[in-house]
């Protein structure tokens, strides 16, 4: 049932007043004090039809004319128009959907912010956070029916697989975050109106992946799985360059390869289950002690330069970069680096690694993987570059650009970039195709492989030379005829060995 109410009229002094709502008797609203009049009530009741749809309902007011005589509204009537006073749309359904659960308008998603949480916000859209060591993972969620109305008061139940603690709470500020609980299962006699599970760690320190189910009146409305980090607990170093003479920094990007500028070393955190781990908001690292002063003076510092502030194996910011300090002359020393955890500080070291001092580029030596190769073959040019005193120079100052003459070859990666970098070796190579788009002709070639501002100082410019096939037969007519003379030769021999043989007969 419908309930319209005009409340307002044109009294008998054509003055324009409201009904009075404390009116004793809810069928007559009376008009201001001193009018007069009394008006009926004008409430309307509408019935809604049996046939389920959707329904305009319109209310058009009336009003008393001069006369004090009430007069309905008419299109042609020239005291008061007719007034558009209300108007509803009710849609009339064949049976109730409330009260019972609605996938459509509940929402359930994971979040590291309670605070940040209203139900208008929640739209089953997880958070993209990594959660470390102590930290607490939040589920949000609102439990509405078909007609997005909340439900009322019923059974949430939520369990959690591998020992991860959980709570049930509340969301939307930062004092109704729940705090950790003491279970994996929990139960509440609730709404779900704007809710909240708490998940945390089992044990302090030890990692933890798990699957949380939620259920109201024991239908399913939520299923989310978490990992949370656990401490620290191994420490690997990899991509080791090879740093330049009496220096301490490092502002190239290594060979080329997008990783963050001022990286001589990365290492990466993990925690017992191989979770990486954003190191750089709970500890600080440093060199080990013991290892830096047995690798002095060849390197005399080393340092993290970057801390990792991402736990994603995708990110280039989920390792720490690193730096270390060379001497005066080259030579490889073994370091170790250190973690300490500034809650609890605990200690983890690094395994023990290898880094190397050289100096620039100063000459150079190039060479093919095959002598010979034959059309559609993959070729590979290696050049190695020495410092001045002929150790494999480091990696972090470029030789500068070259100018490679290659004939009968398609050149796969770069060759002529200033910027290039050789590897920790002192090494570059280079990916060829063996074939010109516009054909190939088979013979001996000389490469050229010119570094111009190695080659204007010491270096010697470098021509090794490789044969070309186009893999078919490629025999020549210099070689058929050396073949036949061969053949005639080889038949004159055994002519003369038969004539020996006859004469041995005859004479016996």
């Amino acid at each position: 049932m419908v309930v319209l109410t005009n409340q307002f009229f044109y009294n008998s002094t054509n003055t324009y007043v409201g009904f009075d709502k404390a009116a004793p008797n809810p069928q007559e609203l009376i008009v201001a004090p001193g009018d007069g009049y009394i008006a009926s009530g004008l409430a309307t009741l509408w019935t809604a039809p049996a046939t389920a749809g959707t329904y305009v309902i319109s209310l058009v007011s009336g009003f008393y004319n001069n006369a004090g005589t009430w007069t309905e509204p008419t299109a042609s009537n020239a005291f008061v128009p007719p007034t558009l006073s209300g108007r509803i749309t009710v849609t009339v359904v064949a049976a109730t959907a409330g009260g019972t659960y609605s996938a459509t308008y509940s929402a359930c998603e994971t979040t590291p912010n309670f605070s940040a949480v209203t139900a208008a916000n929640i739209d089953g859209v997880d958070s993209t956070a990594s959660l470390s060591n102590g930290a607490s993972w939040g589920i949000a969620f609102k439990l509405r029916d078909a007609y997005n109305a909340n439900l009322d008061q019923g059974n949430i139940v939520a369990t959690a697989t591998g020992g991860a603690l959980i709570q049930l709470g509340s969301a939307g500020t930062a004092t109704s975050t729940p705090v950790a609980g003491t279970a994996s299962t929990v139960v509440g006699f609730r709404t779900g109106e704007l809710d909240a599970l708490v998940v945390a760690q089992a044990t302090a320190g030890a990692p933890i992946t798990t699957t949380v189910t939620i259920t109201y009146n024991g239908t399913t409305v939520c299923t989310k799985t978490v990992t949370i980090a656990g401490k620290v607990a191994t420490l690997e170093v990899s991509e080791i360059q090879t740093q330049d003479l009496s220096t301490a920094t490092h502002t190239t990007d290594i060979d080329e390869s997008g990783r963050i500028t001022g990286q001589l070393f990365r290492v990466i955190a993990k925690d017992t289950a191989g979770n990486r781990i954003a190191t750089d908001s709970i500890g600080t690292f440093s060199a080990d002690s013991t290892a830096l002063a047995l690798a002095s003076p060849t390197v005399v510092a080393a340092s993290i330069a970057v801390s990792a502030t991402s736990s994603s194996s995708t990110s280039a910011y989920s390792y720490s970069t690193g730096l270390y300090t060379c001497g005066a002359a080259a030579g490889s020393a073994k370091l170790k680096m250190k973690f300490t955890t500034t809650a609890t500080g605990e200690a983890i070291t690094s395994p023990e690694f290898t880094v190397r001092c050289a100096d620039n580029p100063y000459t150079y030596t190039a060479s093919w993987d095959k002598a010979s190769y034959v059309q559609g073959d993959i070729a590979t040019l290696t050049v190695a570059f020495l410092d001045s005193k002929g150790n494999p120079a480091n990696n972090v100052v470029s030789p500068g650009a070259s100018v490679m003459v290659l004939p009968m070859l398609t050149a796969v990666t770069a060759t002529g970039s200033a910027t290039m970098l050789p590897n920790a070796a002192g090494v570059k190579t280079y990916t060829l195709t063996v074939g010109l788009a516009t054909g190939i002709t088979a013979g001996t070639y000389s490469t050229i492989i010119d570094f111009t501002g190695l080659t204007a100082v010491a270096a010697t410019k470098q021509t090794p030379a490789i044969k070309i096939t186009t893999g078919g037969d490629t025999t020549t007519n210099a070689d058929v005829l050396k073949s036949i003379v061969a053949l005639i030769a080889s038949i004159n021999k055994q002519i003369q060995a038969l004539q020996v043989d006859t004469k041995a007969i005859t004479s016996s």
